[in-house]
């Protein structure tokens, strides 16, 4: 059942303003020669609650800049830090195009109290700026241009309540493990080793490819509504179905290592008959990890009969340890491989002789 979580949530939010201003000097050769840190103003401008004005120096702000014109952004306002950035721009006249002379991409902190309140120099040749040929000055005016960007107070939103709905994970094994152990509506029977258990035909063609030719082919088992099983053991039978109906493993947490593996390696068959790649590839994953001197030999062997190459590569390569091999033969599942798979030792043999060349 869903239920309502205490969750809140917050924002915390910056913005920025953008304004440009366009100021006309009209006149502009009558401005030259005021002198080394003469400068005119243009109006006051306002962005993002701040007003802002340009200074154009006709001479240059000082001795070592009087052959060049000098341009800066001013924070008018007083009593103000503002973080800001801008561009200062000379306009062509004749396509009314602004072309950037002098900006700065990154935050810079404006202090109206300081000298801070001014943006970097910018300085401009004068033959450069009065050149016919750019364009900038005709009919004695010129136009320069300022956009300015301003980073406004940031701000927290009130922390609010969110509502949030729950949802409880997938029950669907639990569903299904419920509909076989109640036996509700079960329509076939199986009989292993004198034992009986009651199935779904739907259930187990739905989970493999062997059980839905069985039951619903041309297999004598379509018409019969009980089947008897031959050559698994009725817990392995029984591990089998609980996987079909639940994707999970029995708790086997009362077996010894020893006879876990065994249980282990019988299902693994049982996924093989059934075709049941992924119950097949769980098996292995646990023989893996349970693999010992003891029980490699009789893994292997089951591994090359079911043609479970990636098994059988993890089992040679643990054979193939200088100090594993000697202890392996010694054991009675080799001895039973030696008999039954001869040519497979083959391979564990030559790996075992690959590494002895290596050290």
């Amino acid at each position: 059942m869903g239920t309502r979580s205490n969750k809140t949530a917050s924002r915390h939010t910056t913005e920025a303003e953008t304004g440009t201003h366009s100021f006309m000097i009209v006149g502009y050769t009558l401005k030259k020669g005021t002198g080394v840190g003469s400068f005119i103003r243009s109006g006051s401008f306002n962005v993002g609650g701040h007003d802002w004005a340009i200074r154009f120096y006709p001479d240059g702000f000082a001795e070592s800049s009087k052959e060049h014109v000098a341009i800066y952004l001013e924070l008018m306002t007083k009593n103000a830090n503002v973080r800001a950035f801008y561009s200062l721009s000379l306009v062509k006249q004749g396509t009314r195009l602004a072309e950037s002379v002098c900006s700065e991409t990154d935050p810079r902190l404006f202090n109206s109290c300081k000298g801070s309140r001014y943006s970097r120099s910018c300085l401009i040749a004068r033959s450069k700026l009065e050149s016919e040929s750019a364009g900038y000055i005709v009919d004695d005016c010129l136009m320069i241009e300022c956009s300015v960007t301003v980073i406004k107070e940031s701000q927290v939103s009130e922390t609010t309540r969110v509502s949030e709905i729950q949802v409880p994970p997938s029950d669907l094994s639990e569903h299904f493990g419920k509909l076989l152990l109640e036996k509700e509506k079960a329509d076939v029977t199986f009989s292993v080793g004198g034992e009986t258990f009651p199935a779904h035909r739907m259930v187990l063609a739905t989970r493999s490819p062997v059980f839905k030719a069985e039951l619903y082919g041309q297999m004598k088992e379509r018409r019969a509504r009980h089947v008897t099983v031959e050559d698994i053991q009725p817990d392995v039978f029984k591990a089998l179905l609980q996987f079909i109906y639940t994707d999970s493993l029995p708790d086997w947490g009362d077996l010894d290592a020893a006879d876990y593996s065994e249980i282990v390696r019988h299902l693994l068959v049982a996924a093989d008959r059934y075709a049941m790649e992924r119950l097949k590839l769980l098996c292995a994953s646990i023989l893996v990890e349970y693999l010992d001197v003891k029980n490699v030999a009789t893994t292997l062997a089951i591994a090359d009969q079911h043609s479970f190459d990636c098994l059988k590569d993890v089992c040679i390569e643990f054979m193939a340890s200088a100090d594993v091999m000697n202890a392996v033969v010694e054991t009675e599942g080799y001895a039973n491989l030696k008999r039954s798979c001869p040519t497979i030792l083959v391979d564990a043999l030559e790996k075992t002789i690959s590494r002895y060349r290596k050290t």
